[in-house]
């Protein structure tokens, strides 16, 4: 097999909660419908799913568009069980979605029903899908688990950005984003041996029209000179979900333009 065809991803079943996001959902979804994946897209908005879903087949790739709630198990049960009957496996899960209600105000702002939902609704809801669909993988012989995490799970973050803006981030998001890749150590582990890789990818900060002094900020202290936009993730997924990474799991790549490196 040729290198180019080891990151192809033609025959494969993808699964992508938050697929059709604005931001890392849609370019996720997207890089593994070119890889040649069939690619699901689940979120609480079934009409904004259905619609990616529709733009993506008039491109010429195989998608659709399905409903689930991040954290309520009967939901993501039913999101499981349609895909396991429509489709009769699923080879590629990342888990992008993230209940924002969450992520909102400084430590002093927070208190312990914000903690409470972001651990029950994120931690909970990433331990829930990947355990439904991870015997799936076990029974099919293998399997793909890109979890989506971020600088800010790795380091922690910069006070100084934030000057001369009213933004603030929140704690339970590094809380959250730290969980999650040692969570994906865990699954690497322990399932590596019945075929089944977990990797995370560590996403820099994506540009969202934020007030110019934060972009101003953000962009000298990055190396490469820039945020983060809808293509520059496109490469590391279909990297992690395809063959051509067969020999890594457990990883967090950063895809953070050198951030995390100084």
């Amino acid at each position: 097999m040729s290198i180019l065809d080891r990151f192809s991803l033609a025959g494969k079943v993808a699964l992508v909660t938050a697929g059709a996001g604005p931001q890392f959902g849609s370019s996720l979804s997207e890089g593994l419908a070119e890889a040649g994946a069939t690619v699901i897209t689940a979120s609480r908005s079934l009409e904004r799913n259905q619609e990616f879903a529709a733009k993506l087949r008039e491109k010429g790739y195989d998608a659709h568009g399905m409903e689930f709630e991040l954290g309520d198990p009967e939901s993501t049960q039913q999101l499981h069980d349609q895909i396991i009957s429509q489709f009769g496996k699923l080879d590629v899960l990342v888990n992008s979605a993230l209940q924002r209600a969450g992520h909102v105000g400084d430590l002093k702002a927070q208190n312990m029903d914000v903690w409470r939902k972001a651990g029950e609704g994120d931690l909970g809801g990433l331990f829930h899908i990947c355990q439904l669909f991870v015997e799936d993988m076990v029974r099919q012989g293998g399997g793909s688990i890109v979890n989506i995490s971020s600088i800010y799970g790795v380091v922690s973050n910069d006070p100084t950005l934030y000057e001369g803006t009213d933004m603030v981030q929140p704690p339970t998001y590094t809380f959250v984003k730290a969980g999650m890749i040692n969570f994906t150590r865990y699954l690497a582990s322990y399932y590596g041996k019945q075929g089944v890789r977990a990797n995370c990818i560590s996403p820099g900060g994506y540009f969202n029209n934020q007030p110019q002094s934060f972009v101003d900020n953000y962009t000298k202290r990055v190396p490469v000179g820039r945020m983060l936009d809808n293509e520059d993730i496109k490469g590391a997924v279909v990297f992690l979900a395809s063959e051509a990474s067969s020999y890594i799991t457990g990883d967090n790549l950063m895809v953070d333009g050198g951030w995390t490196c100084i």
